[in-house]
């Protein structure tokens, strides 16, 4: 016996939204040990916007001893990341979220590179690189003070792949006169 056609449907069915769990960006991984987050992790987390001015990594810094701290037991902390994530992020970061390709995420190494490829291009790298290389102390700056703004410098680019001696070489470069001594 046929079947019969498929109904037809009305504009406003056509028009209505559709949400299926489903397309959201993150597949997460078979749980051994069900699990829901705590609202007072949830509280917890630190946030990141988006903003050109934050740091990406300070985030996932914070993030990570956040959700470390607050680890149940016999869960894995790529779980708990992976299902925390989401909540640390608000505004322009949430948005760059949910525009992730659905179940393109499938682990916590993906969702970190993909962040910090949104939020740390190659080309702030680059920038921040060339301000590290090209480093000299204020007129005004005493030793301390340049020495703390050159360890925020080298620190706000993890990923800056210079050598330890090049680092030394750089800084002596840019003391003044009076400190080289």
């Amino acid at each position: 016996m046929a079947q019969p056609p498929p109904r037809e449907r009305t504009f406003r069915e056509m028009a209505a939204p559709d949400f299926d769990i489903e397309s959201l960006c993150i597949q997460y991984p078979d749980e051994d040990v069900p699990f829901v987050l705590k609202t007072g992790l949830i509280h917890l987390l630190p946030k990141f916007h988006g903003l050109a001015g934050e740091s990406p990594h300070k985030h996932l810094k914070e993030f990570h001893i956040v959700c470390s701290s607050m680890k149940p037991h016999d869960v894995p902390e790529e779980h708990i990341f992976l299902k925390a994530f989401p909540h640390s992020l608000e505004n322009v970061a949430k948005d760059w979220l949910y525009g992730l390709a659905p179940r393109s995420v499938t682990s916590w190494d993906d969702l970190k590179r993909l962040f910090l490829d949104k939020f740390f291009p190659a080309a702030r790298t680059t920038a921040i690189r060339k301000d590290i290389t090209g480093i000299r102390q204020l007129g005004g700056e005493n030793l301390y003070e340049y020495w703390e703004r050159f360890k925020t410098l080298y620190a706000s680019c993890p990923h800056h792949q210079i050598p330890e001696q090049l680092l030394i070489q750089y800084f002596y470069e840019g003391l003044n006169n009076m400190d080289r001594v």
